[in-house]
């Protein structure tokens, strides 16, 4: 993977997906959130390094890349699955706000949203990966570094889960995991309800369970659900897949939106002079 390039096409890339993550319009939120939450549990005692089937540490890039090759097309990722099973209202209003999008995509003109506006993607866009994630595992934590806008996410092991009105809302939510045999299991908490993935509304009682396993082919398996009684009819679950990177580091990446402009009219200009990625790029020849 040609690092400079990635750097370089980073805003337009998330300008152009438009769908990558729903508008979490700039209201701030304490930083540090998952770390203050954290501090309301005890950490358990270190264990010794993590080897084999459950050794997910390294740099993992989507398998295969959820991102178009020719960018000024603006193609549009669609969600996972064909979407959530929401209740009404929110199923008729979401797919509307999918329709303007998209028109407003077809048009070359997307609308504003956080990538845009150098906003993280939180959860659980952020491990969508559109550039790649390095994992760490160390004693009581595994934390997951994305290349995109430098995003932080801390994973805390074998701790109970605050109730939620104790979770301070924030981009990531609060996230304690525990082993199931060469599972890791996650389940997540407290994302704030204007960090929207895909743009699907959610609750306060939002809760999203993550299952990674290493497969026999070397890759890793992610299995999601997001269950939300009060926005959803049933839970919405899918698979994301991640390839290892091995060499390759994650650059320094800011956001500073040199690539795109946003217009009066909440429309995104972008820059087409860096339009296409080669297959050599994208395989990282």
């Amino acid at each position: 993977m040609n690092s400079q390039r990635m750097r370089d096409l980073a805003c337009m890339v998330a300008a152009g997906l438009a769908m990558v993550a729903g508008p979490a319009w700039a209201e701030e939120s304490g930083q540090g959130a998952t770390d203050a939450a954290s501090q309301s549990v005890q950490r358990p005692t270190p264990e010794a390094p993590v080897e084999g089937a459950r050794n997910f540490t390294g740099v993992w890039e989507r398998y295969p890349l959820p991102w178009p090759t020719y960018l000024h097309d603006f193609d549009d990722v669609p969600p996972p699955d064909q979407g959530p099973d929401l209740k009404e209202p929110y199923a008729t209003q979401w797919k509307e706000q999918r329709f303007a999008r998209q028109e407003a995509v077809e048009a070359g003109t997307p609308l504003v949203d956080p990538s845009t506006k150098c906003l993280p993607e939180g959860m659980p866009s952020m491990m969508q990966a559109i550039y790649p994630i390095e994992i760490l595992q160390t004693p009581g934590q595994i934390t997951v570094l994305a290349e995109l806008f430098m995003q932080t996410r801390r994973i805390y092991m074998d701790v109970p889960m605050p109730p939620v009105d104790e979770i301070p809302p924030s981009y990531n939510g609060f996230s304690a995991a525990h082993w199931e045999g060469d599972t890791l299991v996650i389940v997540t908490r407290g994302v704030k309800e204007d960090v929207q993935f895909f743009e699907i509304p959610h609750s306060r009682e939002m809760t999203i369970t993550e299952r990674f396993q290493l497969g026999a082919d070397g890759k890793l398996y992610l299995d999601i659900s997001i269950v939300d009684p009060a926005i959803l009819q049933t839970p919405y679950e899918f698979r994301w897949i991640y390839k290892k990177s091995p060499g390759y580091r994650i650059p320094e990446y800011v956001c500073d939106n040199l690539h795109d402009t946003i217009n009066p009219d909440g429309t995104v200009t972008l820059d087409t002079s860096i339009t296409e990625v080669t297959d050599e790029e994208i395989e990282g020849e």
